[in-house]
């Protein structure tokens, strides 16, 4: 069979919502979409995106995004009129800076940076409400279906991101929907996928991650495994699809919670897995047993190009669904800090907080995953020391909880009286309150990864990916706080005082 169909629009009843939010609110968000072209709308209101028509992919479009992924201020870019892509496609890079960081997650642009990820945690991070998704027949997803011999993902506009990855980069932005083949739990989450050829996919996952993991059980049972990759989800599906979502939950169940509605799929026509309704590219294929292919080398998100060219798992493409006009999502790793260090920092800062106490941790008052470590490699977390221990204790379990434990290096615990979220306060608490012989613990054979540029080649090349961390306790010790000295800086109160009086002069 050899065909390529096109589809009109479906007629589908328009999706429902959350009653808005007051704007500052710190608990009930509101998500003013549920597909990636509403979100494109809402950034158009915001004035922060900038169409650019005729960039390469080769190597223009890679340029570019590199530029804006580093300034907060930088606009959303939708690149058109790809040269050699499908007509009409189009590609998305850098929604997550400006006022649309606080639009993506539904809260009030008023917001810093701290008070964001403190509200989505008071709002989402526990992930107790859960609504499954809504199976129907159909969606603007299918309006465009390419099957057998018409199947070319090559099609689509995605770029090779830096000079010297070993290829186009279809999976950024993305997420891959795999099902747990003991209890069939549905796993969404977020791996690079590169194009090898008009329908082979090659996607590295990271050891210990829950695909990685589905995938290993495929393997030793000499199974094929179904899967099916989004490529133009809405922006808070890829976020919760590269965050730590608890192990045996569906990222579709949270998602559906957090809008108090349930995601609208569609059953795979060949896997028989969810398909998001109104993705606006999504592809079928199934993983053989023992088939790989290189894949690599890409630059990644520590900075480096961490992991050379080497074997990995290939995706056999079944199909390839696509609505009119497509918006290939691009999220691109780049040197820290840069777009990905900025969601990360948000979202995984407030799930830092919620699992250090979910672990029984009183007085944490704040917790920071750092921008320039990427929201992995630095961690900060604010305690209100109540015994002795207590800092400590706080940043040992930082450094080995759910979010924390994966590749990470540096764990700073700090009185509350400093923002964790200022990595020059943070740094002054280490320099002022800590010493090196006493207030440093070493955890070893932590859990790290292949992309980790710091573990030897030799241990590499043996499988041992492991690393080591370091806890830092730069509170105030416990046994003599009272006589630490003052800090020599005015109160809160004289401060509002000050900005009262003279902060105009500052303007």
């Amino acid at each position: 069979m050899n065909k390529q169909v096109s589809m009109p629009d479906p007629t589908a009843t328009p999706l429902g919502g959350a009653v808005q939010n007051p704007a500052g609110s710190n608990t009930a968000p509101f998500l003013p979409y549920h597909d990636l072209r509403q979100w494109l709308d809402e950034a158009y209101k915001l004035g922060e995106v900038k169409e650019v028509g005729g960039l390469s992919y080769e190597r223009d479009i890679g340029m570019l995004a590199e530029m804006s992924a580093h300034d907060d201020a930088a606009p959303c870019f939708l690149f058109k009129h790809v040269p050699g892509t499908l007509p009409g496609s189009r590609l998305l890079v850098n929604f997550f800076a400006g006022k649309r960081k606080a639009m993506t997650l539904g809260f009030s642009a008023e917001l810093n940076k701290l008070e964001l990820s403190e509200s989505f945690r008071v709002a989402h991070a526990g992930m107790q409400r859960r609504i499954p998704p809504r199976y129907v027949a159909t969606g603007p997803v299918m309006q465009n279906v390419m099957t057998d011999a018409a199947i070319d993902v090559t099609k689509f506009p995605a770029p090779q991101w830096h000079p010297q990855d070993g290829g186009r980069y279809i999976g950024t932005g993305c997420y891959n929907i795999m099902r747990d083949p003991d209890d069939g739990w549905i796993n969404c989450g977020t791996y690079r996928v590169m194009i090898h050829d008009r329908n082979t996919l090659g996607f590295y996952i990271s050891p210990g991650k829950h695909g990685r993991q589905m995938r290993d059980k495929y393997e030793a049972r000499r199974e094929r495994m179904p899967v099916v990759i989004v490529c133009g989800g809405d922006p808070m599906s890829f976020l919760l699809g590269s965050s730590e979502v608890p192990q045996g939950v569906c990222e579709l169940d949270v998602i559906g919670g957090m809008r108090g509605q349930p995601v609208e799929v569609i059953k795979g026509p060949v896997t028989g897995l969810p398909i998001p309704a109104n993705a606006e590219i999504a592809i079928e294929g199934f993983v053989e047993p023992g088939k790989v292919r290189h894949e690599g080398p890409f630059g990644e998100w520590t900075g480096y190009y961490g992991s050379d060219e080497r074997p990995e798992p290939v995706i056999d493409v079944h199909a390839v669904y696509y609505r009119n006009e497509p918006i290939l999502l691009g999220c691109v790793p780049q040197r820290p800090p840069d777009e990905i260090c900025r969601y990360r920092a948000v979202v995984r800062s407030a799930l830092l907080r919620e699992n250090i106490e979910k672990a029984g941790v009183p007085g944490i008052t704040a917790a920071w995953a750092h921008e320039v470590g990427n929201a992995r490699l630095l961690l900060a977390v604010a305690v209100k020391q109540r015994y002795p221990g207590h800092a400590k204790q706080a940043g040992h379990i930082a450094a080995q909880c759910h979010v924390g434990a994966y590749c990470g290096r540096y764990v700073i615990a700090v009185d509350d009286d400093i923002d964790v979220s200022n990595l020059e306060e943070v740094i002054w608490a280490l320099l002022t309150r800590s010493d090196p012989a006493t207030s440093i613990d070493v955890i070893r054979g932590a859990w790290s990864t292949p992309l980790d540029p710091r573990i030897e080649p030799e241990r590499k090349a043996a499988g041992d990916y492991t690393n080591s961390r370091a806890v830092i306790d730069a509170c105030r010790p416990w046994h003599w706080r009272d006589k630490f000295p003052a800090v020599n800086m005015p109160t809160a109160d004289e401060r509002r005082e000050a900005l009262q009086k003279f902060g105009h002069l500052l303007r």
